[in-house]
Parts: structure tokens; C-alpha cells; sequence
């Protein structure tokens, strides 16, 4: 029987295994584990995962199509229940190599294999699910990091600010749709980005030289897609993204509440409100924003 994490706040049952990309979420994940009761074993994925984040737990770095070597491992620490956290950037097919274990579960992905983000993943917790494991959301273990509905700082958006919100929730949504990306940036009802495969960072990076003078500040907005597999990929914000946000010239960011992380929130709360950018959380529908 697969262990069970309970609304009390404690795990029982065995090892709690952390396939583990970057960023810090899955040193995140691992304590929540410790601190619930529970143990973990962690599998970093070779030119993903931070050595220095991860090292302080059992952890094993493995190549990303090495499947003989991750489940052999999550089997030998009696790992029953599955965390998937952090980045890992889609490699080319040429670049995988995989083991005799990673091609026979390769096969069994099949044209997910080739899809969007959100059909792939479907695919890799479904084959997970058929080899005996619980895949569970990093949102279980971390309550506290999922953004709340409302204005999360001490600054909140003005009519304005609103109106911007309420276009790009709209064009996320069609992002969403089409399995493209979680996030854009409107700025006084102007799509200045859309975010594709390179990910929030770079498209703030862009976003900075596209900026209009004559206009307030744009806004971030971030959204989980439609019908996405909230077990993996949660649209993910952190003191990188406020610190994008504010070198881009954006006045704020606005999140799906309920289906967005949040990687440090005390920090990334004390940012934006030192440098007067707001922090909100919305609804996903077509109900009041805030």
C-alpha cells in the first residue's frame, strides 16, 4: 500500500522519491518530507539538478533517459511515492541515449513523446503510475509556497493594471490551449511576449527592450494551462522572476492562485514591495480577478 499524506501533516509509510530538475524546489519538497515524517531519496537529473541543493539528502545523479538506474534506485530506498520538481529543459532526441529500460518505457510514451510539455508529462506520470508508483504534486508537500487568492504585498494593481490582467489571463488561457507556455506580458493592453520553450527568465529578458515609454509599467501573468497535469510543471515564480520583472520595467505579477508556486514567498514579497511592483493572486475563470 502506497504511503499516505495525510491533512495532519504526517507521512507514513515509505520513502517519498524526488525526481528532482532545477531550481530550489526540490531541496523544498525534501524538507516538507523530513519535517512530515517521512524520508526521501532523490534523483537528480545530470545538467539539471544543483549538486549543492540536493546533496544534503540520499540522492544519486542520473541521466535523464538512464530509467534502468531511477527506478532501480527509488526500488532499493522503497520508494512508493513519486515528486517531480524543477526545470528540465525538453533534450533533442539525439541527445537522449537510452538505457534498454529507458527505450522499453520510451516506446510506452509514444507519440507523447513528441507532443507539447502537458501531453508529455501526462504520459510520463501515466507509465509511472503503471510501474507501481504514486505520483503526487509538489503543491501537497509545500501548502505554504501555492499562491493565495489577492493582493500578496503590501501594493496591488490599479484599474489599469487590471484591465492588463484581465487580457493576458485571456491570452494565457489560449496558450494554454494550445500546449505553448504559461505566461505573457501586457503592457497597457499590448501583448509585449508570450511565453514558448525558452521559459519566464528569457521572455522577461526580452520583454525588457520591448517596453513602450509612453505606457505604465506591463504586467506578468502566469497561469497553469487548461486541463494541465497539476502533478507536474505548476507554473513556478521565485526572486529571479521579481527580480526579471523589475529590470523589465513591469509594475507587476499576476499568478494563477491555487495553481501557482511559489519558490520563497517571504522574499519574494519583501522585493516587490521594495521596489513598488505588486504581487496577485487571480482566478483562473472569467469571475472577479482579485
Amino acid at each position: 500500500m502506497a504511503p499516505e499524506f495525510r491533512p495532519d501533516g504526517r507521512l507514513h509509510g515509505a520513502c517519498v522519491g524526488i525526481l528532482a530538475g532545477g531550481g530550489p524546489l526540490p531541496a523544498q519538497v525534501a524538507r516538507a518530507v523530513e519535517q512530515a515524517g517521512g524520508r526521501v531519496f532523490i534523483i537528480g537529473f545530470q545538467g539539471f539538478a544543483e549538486p549543492g541543493v540536493i546533496g544534503h539528502w540520499p540522492h544519486r545523479m542520473v541521466r535523464l533517459a538512464a530509467a534502468g538506474d531511477i527506478l532501480s534506485g527509488l526500488h532499493a530506498h522503497g520508494c512508493r511515492d513519486l515528486v517531480l520538481i524543477g526545470p528540465v529543459k525538453r533534450p533533442s532526441l539525439g541527445s537522449l541515449r537510452p538505457d534498454a529500460t529507458g527505450a522499453r518505457i520510451l516506446a510506452r510514451i509514444g507519440r507523447a513523446l513528441f507532443a507539447g510539455d502537458d501531453g508529455l508529462l501526462g504520459a510520463i506520470v501515466r507509465v509511472l503510475g503503471e510501474e507501481g508508483f504514486t505520483v503526487r504534486g509538489a503543491h501537497e508537500f509545500l501548502p505554504g509556497s501555492v499562491a493565495r487568492r489577492g493582493v500578496l504585498g503590501a501594493v496591488g494593481p490599479d484599474a489599469s493594471a487590471c484591465s492588463d490582467i484581465v487580457l493576458g489571463r485571456d491570452v494565457v488561457r489560449q496558450l494554454g490551449r494550445l500546449d505553448i507556455g504559461q505566461g505573457c506580458v501586457v503592457q497597457g493592453g499590448l501583448v509585449l511576449a508570450v511565453e514558448a520553450l525558452e521559459g519566464t527568465d528569457r521572455m522577461l529578458e526580452r520583454v525588457g527592450s520591448l517596453r513602450q515609454p509612453d505606457r505604465p509599467g506591463g504586467v506578468l501573468v502566469k497561469m497553469a494551462k487548461p486541463g494541465q497535469e497539476r502533478r507536474a510543471d505548476l507554473p513556478t515564480i521565485g526572486p529571479r522572476t521579481v527580480a526579471g520583472a523589475m529590470a523589465a520595467g513591469l509594475r507587476g505579477i499576476a499568478m494563477e492562485a491555487g495553481a501557482t508556486l511559489i519558490t520563497d514567498p517571504a522574499a519574494c514579497i519583501a522585493m516587490a514591495d521594495e521596489a513598488g511592483l505588486f504581487l496577485a493572486g487571480i482566478g483562473s475563470g472569467d469571475e472577479k480577478i482579485i
